[in-house]
Formats: C-alpha cells, sequence, structure tokens
C-alpha cells in the first residue's frame, strides 16, 4: 500500500467515530504505541468473558475471510485464530501472557501488518471501577515495513477503538 493511501486511510478512519478511549502515543518509523482506557459499565468477570471470546465482538469488517469465527486458545502460545468455512485459517495473535480475570498479553501483527517485518505486543488489563471496570489497553508495534511503522499507528488506532467500543457495547449489553 502506498504511502499516500495509508494517509487517506489514517484520515478517514480519524474522521470516522473514532472512540475518545484511544490514542496515538508515540510513531515512529521503526514502530508505535497505541492505546488507551474504556470505562464499562460491568464488573471485571464479565468484561473477561467478553475479552477472551472475540468472536462475539469484533467485527467482521475486519477480519480476513467474510464466514469466519474467531477463537481464542488462552494456554501459552495459544492462538488468536480465525478460521474460514472452508476451513482457510489465519493466525492473528499468540498468548503470551494470562492472569484469569485481570491481564491478557498477545503477541503478533494484526491485519496487514501480519505481512510486513513488523510485530508487537497487545495488552489487556482490567480493574474494579466503581461498580464497572476499566479496561487499559496498549498494542506497541515494531520492526519494518516499507515508508516506515508511523503510517501504521492511527488506522491501527482506529480498528482497535472501534473493536474495543464493540466490547464495550457487548459487555454491557448482557
Amino acid at each position: 500500500m502506498s504511502r499516500h493511501l495509508i494517509s487517506v486511510a489514517a484520515a478517514l478512519l480519524m474522521l470516522t467515530a473514532a472512540p475518545a478511549f484511544a490514542e496515538v502515543k508515540s510513531a515512529a518509523p521503526g514502530g508505535f504505541e497505541v492505546g488507551g482506557t474504556v470505562a464499562i459499565s460491568a464488573p471485571p468477570a464479565r468484561v473477561w468473558a467478553v475479552l477472551t471470546a472475540p468472536d462475539a465482538w469484533w467485527s467482521r469488517d475486519h477480519r480476513w475471510f467474510k464466514a469466519s469465527t474467531l477463537s481464542l486458545d488462552l494456554s501459552p502460545g495459544g492462538c488468536w485464530c480465525e478460521q474460514a468455512a472452508d476451513g482457510r485459517v489465519s493466525r492473528h495473535l499468540e498468548t503470551a501472557l494470562v492472569e484469569p480475570g485481570s491481564k491478557l498479553v498477545l503477541r503478533g501483527g494484526l491485519g496487514p501488518l501480519q505481512g510486513q517485518g513488523a510485530t508487537g505486543g497487545l495488552t489487556f488489563e482490567i480493574k474494579a471501577e466503581g461498580e464497572g471496570s476499566a479496561l487499559t489497553w496498549a498494542y506497541i508495534v515494531g520492526g519494518y515495513t516499507p515508508g516506515g511503522l508511523e503510517a501504521w499507528a492511527a488506522p491501527v488506532d482506529g480498528v482497535l477503538s472501534a473493536q474495543l467500543a464493540n466490547l464495550k457495547a457487548r459487555a454491557e449489553a448482557d
């Protein structure tokens, strides 16, 4: 994807409803950090249950295959995988750390980053906050891609922010 197209995609994502609980914390040619905190009107156990069931909240618009399911194996090295009905499979992330109910760390390159020389750590932390929860997240990516990784920061932040808005809605709905 050319640098111009990435810039246009980033601008479009920033104009769409990106929740206020996310931000690009830093961006440079060798990597970027995005993240934020989401206040969720649900207890931590409920937030954990939804977080660890990505098929329930990850948008179908941001999957490789149209008719697919997402699963997350919480074992060390476990797969956040997407499987299409016809047998195609994509490994999105790998489980690095699980502290049941409070912390999840995943490693890998989401979406188009899979095909780049880039990888990252996606960390989620859940804490009780009053009657609800605070879900703090960060995705720190490093490596190489032609034109530099800084152009990917805003689009990745936009996609992750939208997914976490879905997670919030799902956790609060049940």
